[in-house]
């Protein structure tokens, strides 16, 4: 079967239930990242501290993911694929266990930090999963369904989660995270390939990848986008409150998350053809969100219309980046995204704190604005690579 399993694929035609599998990874592991978020108010009433520092239970995350990917990617670098994807979801399995039951900061804080480095592990394995299940000039398709897992999450976890915690106690959704993880066991155990790891070599390859044309100007990208859309979105609960929308946290997640899902359709059924043009788009929509909530957040047209546009920009920016950085990477693919997801999670770190500190000094209405300003960079970023690289397309990439 594992023999089976390794042969290239042959077929135009896409093994769903394998990469839907690995979308359901994807959905477990960027809930659990951001459930917190629909769900400060009451994380931070029952464990005894501001919302500020329950904020920080994302940050922590980021940390985590931060801190060790690149160490725990080389350190696993030659077993088997299926093993460590199951390994990196029974990690999240016992963190959500364990987040559920604490009633101490410290202990969520940590149980936390440990769901991140799972994390770390499953975002830098599962988009080059996701590249050997297909021939080349399937992959970004390939990777854009498994990144669907991030607006689902978006669309339906959060809200969902927001609700669950609502209604039945904060503590009850981190319970249906671990469910949803130890069914996902079993599924990635019949129905996912396995395949063999790379060569202990490639463990050097991970500083070199930093000098290969490209590769700098995605990681920029991906660091500053990041950091503009966590500095926002992980207190967007405050900020719905001071609009006047505090009792409209959940319906406003939900649009958000049914505008991601429409953008991760786009962008799957263009990618291998609109790469860069798809990327300066989403850009853009991301600083015309802003500005607007920045501007006239308080109008409901206005704010469910800028929420549409940053779902749509933000739905589709992962696999967006993950697939420019394996172009970008070439032969280093896995490399550029070990280090890829190591600023993805540095900055949502540093987009935690920062937006805490906004948050407590200048209040949330500082939030839009602060993440305007670092989209003005990130957008001259991306035009500058998509002339310098002749626009080239997802289906250049190799596996």
């Amino acid at each position: 079967m594992n023999r089976l399993s390794e042969l290239e694929p042959r077929t135009d035609r896409l093994p769903m239930l394998a990469l839907l599998a690995l979308a359901t990874a994807v959905f477990v592991t960027s809930l659990t990242e951001t459930l917190p978020a629909g769900l400060l108010p009451k994380m931070s009433a029952s464990l005894g501290v501001g919302e500020s520092a329950a904020g920080q239970t994302i940050t922590v995350y980021a940390i985590g993911t931060a801190l060790t990917t690149i160490p725990l990617t080389a350190a696993t670098v030659r077993w088997r694929r299926k093993v460590l994807l199951q390994m990196s979801i029974i990690g999240f399995a016992a963190a959500n266990s364990v987040t559920a039951v604490s009633s101490i900061y410290e202990v969520t804080m940590a149980a936390r930090f440990v769901a991140g480095m799972a994390a770390g592990v499953a975002w830098a394995l599962l988009a080059g999963y996701a590249r050997r299940l297909v021939p080349v000039h399937l992959q970004g398709r390939a990777i854009a369904v498994a990144m669907a897992g991030i607006p689902v999450a978006l669309a339906l976890g959060v809200p969902a989660g927001t609700y669950v915690g609502n209604e039945f106690g904060w503590r009850v959704a981190f319970w249906v995270m671990t469910a949803v993880a130890v069914v996902l066991i079993g599924w990635v155990a019949l129905l996912v390939p396995d395949f063999p790891g790379s060569d202990v070599r490639a463990r050097a390859a991970v500083v070199r990848t930093l000098a290969i044309p490209g590769v700098g100007a995605v990681l920029f990208v991906t660091f500053a986008y990041v950091l503009a859309h966590t500095i926002f979105y992980t207190y967007i609960a405050p900020f719905l409150d001071s609009v006047g929308f505090g009792g409209h946290v959940d319906v406003a997640l939900l649009v958000f998350g049914v505008a991601c899902l429409g953008s991760i359709w786009l962008v799957g059924s263009t990618i291998d053809r609109r790469l860069c043009v798809l990327m300066i788009a989403s850009t853009v929509l991301f600083a015309v969100a802003a500005t607007a909530l920045a501007i006239a957040g308080r109008s409901p047209i206005v704010l469910y219309a800028a929420l549409i546009l940053w779902g749509m920009a933000w739905g589709g920016a992962p696999t967006l980046l993950q697939t420019a950085a394996g172009i970008a990477g070439g032969s280093s693919a896995d490399q550029a995204q070990a280090l890829l997801v190591t600023l993805w999670n540095a900055a949502m770190a540093v987009g935690g704190v920062v937006g805490g500190v906004l948050l407590s000094h200048s209040g949330p209405r500082s939030l839009p604005w602060a993440a305007l300003v670092i989209l003005v960079p990130t957008l001259g970023c991306v035009l500058w690579e998509s002339r310098r690289s002749g626009g080239r397309e997802a289906r250049s990439s190799t596996p």
